[in-house]
């Protein structure tokens, strides 16, 4: 059957903009849902692959974007209710079996994800029009009333059956604000000029922007950024100051723990949202599941990941998608985490005992098993910033911060010897062996700033035998408190899934900024969003009480990802 096009009513009358196709046969099928606000027509390759397996597949744009009515306003609109109508409908008709499964990727996971965890008000209030008709392109209703009994429910009539989240933004104050509070300056600068207050969608306004005005990001305050860039957009950006105004976090994170549907949780460890994606497994109340694969936000579409990583992710959806709604599923939280590019893939775990409160100070080639973990590395290795066999301090164990001329994150370069100190610099030596990292990684530093409120930024880079850059690792935190206070700080990494050769040197970096990436800290105490005023810091590191903790696969369990995903 061909792909048509329909118009889904809602709880206020809104009927939005569906792409719907039908596999072959008459049997009632399962359904899969996409909500978009990407623009429904980029999916027309997905649908087809999903009817080809047997399930009715549809797109739809979300309120106010491209096909769809109404007003956009980013994780503040309607897609709790919206999509708890649309799967109402989805299940009133004649050839749907009852089964939905929410899929979606990036805001369209948002979505999908609301619509998993809308509350009983929420279906509720999808209203019984919404099983009542189509409306077609041209407005005249068709009346497709379904001429047969509706499908089984599966619980309540507007919350799917399972869901597949593909690397998902949380929530506004996730996709705004590292967990450690400081901003996400460039991407949401990005996203916000190419989707934000607008109905379509224009992904290359910033590279423009920033074309006709390089220092467009240096702009103060990061609250009225967007007056500047609507010079080089040539139109307004209202809702921008209100992307900072919320602070709460972790609301997805805490409906997930109640959830009794399965979820696959899909994720890259290049991917700014990987740690969402990965809380998001650890948290989920029924069956989950996580792939976390060497990719960025693109996940397998990103050109430059070679062959032997790529998974058929739609082949994969396809059979979990069945095995979910089979009740085929483990009861579990396992997954698999490839290893970099080496095209292999581990099996990741979460155990119900904790880690022991005390770490073993293993040497890099020496690290201990840890029994017990709830999480799914085997050993710790810990490398101290004052150990021939860690990481050796090459300069900057006193470094200024100059919110002037910061770190920048679009640069690998580090300051040669001898230069003044911008940042605190340490090396390894190479390898021995080979080494997998599949877990948590933390920096734990002893510092002091003679500022209120700083920014601990680490930066941990790979470097080959021949010398070539790659990126490791990376996390940021802010800390207040009172100046010249000497203080103890883990900096969260994010999740590794990397394969060292022997010969590689690891390179960490201890820096106050990484800008544009992220707001610069203006040293005042003032919030970084606001502030006008930059001020320099002095830092000190003390390599004494600093280490870095790094998750390594002590047994090595290849396995296949789809059969681990799917059992």
């Amino acid at each position: 059957m061909n792909t048509r096009t329909v118009y889904v009513p809602t709880a206020d009358g809104t009927a939005l903009a569906t792409d719907v196709r039908l596999p072959d046969g008459t049997r009632p099928v399962p359904a899969v849902l996409i909500r978009t606000p990407y623009g429904r027509e980029a999916h027309r390759a997905e649908l087809r692959g999903w009817s080809a397996h047997g399930f009715a597949a549809l797109a739809q744009d979300v309120r106010g974007r491209h096909g769809s009515p109404g007003e956009w306003h980013p994780y503040r609109g309607h897609e709790e209710t919206d999509g708890a109508a649309t799967v109402a409908w989805v299940r009133a008709q004649a050839w749907s079996n009852g089964e939905v499964v929410a899929v979606g990727a990036s805001y369209a996971a948002y979505c999908a994800l609301v619509t998993a965890l809308a509350t009983p008000e929420a279906a509720c209030d999808a209203g019984p029009e919404a099983d009542l008709y189509d409306f077609h392109r041209d407005g005249a209703t068709d009346n497709l009333r379904r001429d047969g009994a509706p499908g089984d429910l599966h619980g309540d009539d507007g919350v799917p059956d399972a869901v597949i989240a593909a690397v998902p933004a949380l929530g506004l104050t996730e996709t705004a604000r590292e967990p450690g509070g400081p901003e996400r300056l460039w991407a949401r600068a990005g996203w916000w000029a190419a989707h934000g207050d607008r109905r379509d969608s224009d992904p290359d306004a910033l590279a423009r922007a920033l074309a006709d005005d390089p220092r467009l990001l240096e702009h103060l305050p990061v609250a009225r950024l967007a007056e500047r860039l609507a010079v080089s957009l040539g139109r307004e950006l209202p809702s921008w100051p209100g992307l900072w105004a919320d602070r709460a976090r972790g609301r997805l994170v805490a409906l997930g723990s109640s959830a009794r549907l399965p979820l696959l949780a899909v994720g890259g460890t290049r991917d700014p949202f990987a740690e969402d994606t990965v809380a998001l497994w650890r948290g989920w109340g029924g069956p989950s599941r996580l792939l976390l694969g060497p990719w960025g936000h693109r996940l397998t579409a990103d050109p430059a990941a070679p062959a032997r990583v790529r998974v058929n992710l739609g082949a994969l959806y396809v059979r979990w998608a069945r095995a979910a709604l089979a009740g085929r599923l483990e009861p579990t939280r396992h997954g698999a985490i490839a290893l970099g590019d080496s095209g292999r893939w581990h099996s990741t775990r979460l155990r119900s005992t904790p880690r022991p409160a005390s770490t073993q100070d293993a040497t890099p080639q020496d690290a201990t098993a840890q029994e017990g973990t709830e999480w799914w590395p085997e050993a710790e290795s810990r490398w101290s910033f004052d150990s021939p066999t860690g990481l050796r301090l090459l300069h900057g164990a006193e470094f200024n911060a100059d919110p002037d001329r910061p770190v920048r994150s679009d640069d690998l370069a580090v300051p040669a010897e001898g230069e003044r100190a911008d940042r605190c610099l340490l090396l390894s030596p190479p390898l021995p062996r080979p080494l997998d990292l599949a877990g948590a990684a933390v920096a734990r530093i002893n510092v002091t700033a003679d500022t209120p409120c700083a920014d601990w930024a680490v930066r941990l880079t790979a470097l080959d035998p021949t010398g070539r850059a790659d990126p490791l690792a990376f996390g940021i935190v802010r800390r207040t408190g009172p100046p010249g206070e000497a203080a103890d700080i883990s900096v969260p990494l994010g999740t590794l899934g990397r394969r060292l050769p022997a010969g590689t040197r690891l390179r960490a970096e201890i820096a106050g900024h990484h800008f544009p990436a992220h707001a610069r800290n203006p040293h005042t105490g003032e919030d970084p969003v606001t502030a006008t005023r930059l001020a320099p810091s002095r830092r000190t590191v003390n390599t004494r009480g600093s280490a870095l903790h790094l998750p390594v696969v002590a047994r090595r369990r290849y396995v296949e990802p789809a059969p681990e995903i799917c059992r």
